[in-house]
């Protein structure tokens, strides 16, 4: 065996060394997207799971308020249906708007606001949001460093043939985007 077969050999032995280590290390980060999204997703479970109970509990004082608890309603809907990252977020957008609305139509309703069920919803809800935010930024913690290894040289090279493609971050939509007006009239 000569010096060009045993360099060939090393070369190859180097190329195959670094294809395995770099699938490896590629499947790990997908993996922990995905399981940062299902961590997302035990959250939005958690919120859509406290929804019913709002609304039973508002429905005796909402008589003329009918469209805002069907607002509610169908955005829950929409919101619990499979969809992809983007999507999610967007019908989480609209999810959060309608209880909002909910929330500033009940601010009319002096003896709402006193009812200890959406006193202990809004506590309850309010954690949850809490944390779907960590889960969120967990997982878009998760998505930039996937990102970045497989737009990375030399995993680049590997990380389109192996099928790994990017991943989308779960970004706020709508009123979570803007930023809060404080006034101290």
């Amino acid at each position: 065996m000569g010096v060009t077969a045993i360099i060939l050999i090393i070369v190859l032995v180097v190329v195959v060394v670094f294809a395995v280590v770099t699938y490896n290390g590629l499947v790990r980060r997908k993996n922990d997207t995905e399981e940062a999204y299902r961590q997302i997703d035990v959250q939005l479970k958690r919120r859509y799971d406290l929804i019913p109970n709002l609304l039973e509990g508002v429905k005796k004082y909402f008589r003329q308020e009918q469209e805002v608890l069907t607002q509610v309603t169908q955005a829950r809907s929409r919101a619990m249906q499979p969809q992809g990252v983007g999507e999610q977020a967007q019908s989480e957008a609209r999810l959060s708007g309608a209880i909002g609305n909910l929330f500033a139509v009940a601010e009319s309703y002096p003896e709402l606001r006193s009812d200890r069920v959406l006193v202990d919803f809004q506590e309850e809800l309010s954690s949850t949001e809490n944390k779907i935010s960590f889960a969120r930024q967990h997982y878009n913690d998760s998505v930039g460093s996937y990102n970045t290894k497989i737009q990375s040289f030399p995993a680049v090279i590997f990380a389109r043939a192996m099928g790994f493609t990017e991943k989308e971050y779960f970004e706020a939509q709508g009123p979570e985007r803007e930023s809060v007006t404080v006034s101290y009239d």
